[in-house]
């Protein structure tokens, strides 16, 4: 079996081009096997682009644990950079996830890919918190010496308290910097920090925009652990988010015949 590895921030994923339905999508294991990084590839999170009827492709997504996952925001500009490696698209395509129509354009050396995110109509408050939706549910905290958290503790208490244990959430911690924020993400799926997380420093820029009640067009930088995302969007007030874009590297680091030869 063909894969391909690529990493966008470094949130790393398996990419296989299944258009021919070849790969059992019901064998969970063999996902978690592929991304375990010990035993398999390694990756946070492995996809399938297939077929779609009136799209360029649909993307398929698993998280680490081989169990299908909510829209992933780095996976999904991955794949748009995976994509255009096969010669489905060129500079801009339409494609289909879990969460539904996505667009995006992608650069002529196709390491720069701008996603467009689902809009977001409604933020709630956890306390001193946020909680919203951007294709994946966040929970988004502000802390202080972010460098120094333990962000597996901390983000796995939240995690698996009461309230979100059942469906699992994935947890952000931000904290300000110069003219953007810095994020660091326990993931779901996962159940570990990851070096980034799209729909995450997406759904802390939004939040951060609606704590702060900043009407108008934004773009917002934001630094994850594996590099450097930028968010634009529209806030409308009231909640109410359009025009949602992520944007950032989205880069091919190998590929490989799987089982390889020993």
């Amino acid at each position: 079996m063909k894969f391909f590895k690529y990493q966008g921030a470094g949130n790393d994923f398996v990419l296989i081009d299944n258009r021919d339905q070849q790969f059992d999508t019901k064998d969970t294991a063999l996902v978690a096997q592929l991304c375990d990084r010990r035993f398999g590839i390694g990756a946070d999170g492995l996809m399938l682009l297939q077929q779609r009827a009136g799209y360029d492709f649909e993307m398929v997504y698993y998280n680490a644990d081989g169990n299908p996952s909510s829209m992933c925001g780095n996976g999904g500009r991955c794949i748009v950079s995976f994509a255009k490696h096969l010669g489905i698209i060129e500079k801009s395509t339409r494609f289909l996830a879990v969460d539904g129509e996505h667009e995006a354009t992608i650069n002529d050396t196709a390491d720069w890919v701008s996603l467009k995110i689902i809009d977001v109509e409604h933020i709630e408050k956890d306390g001193d918190d946020f909680v919203l939706n951007t294709g994946s549910p966040h929970y988004v905290k502000e802390v202080v010496d972010l460098k120094n958290l333990d962000v597996f503790a901390a983000g796995r208490t939240i995690r698996y308290n009461a309230t979100y244990k059942q469906a699992g959430i994935n947890v952000n911690f931000v904290e300000a910097v110069n003219d953007g924020y810095q994020v660091r993400t326990y993931e779901r799926g996962v159940e570990d920090e990851t070096l980034a997380c799209g729909t995450g420093v997406t759904a802390v820029a939004l939040a951060m925009a609606w704590h702060h009640n900043r009407l108008g067009t934004y773009s917002t930088p934001i630094k994850a652990m594996g590099g450097d995302l930028n968010i634009r969007f529209t806030y409308l007030g009231n909640g109410v988010f359009k025009d949602i874009y992520l944007e950032g590297p989205a880069k091919l680091v190998f590929e490989g015949l799987y089982p390889g030869n020993s």
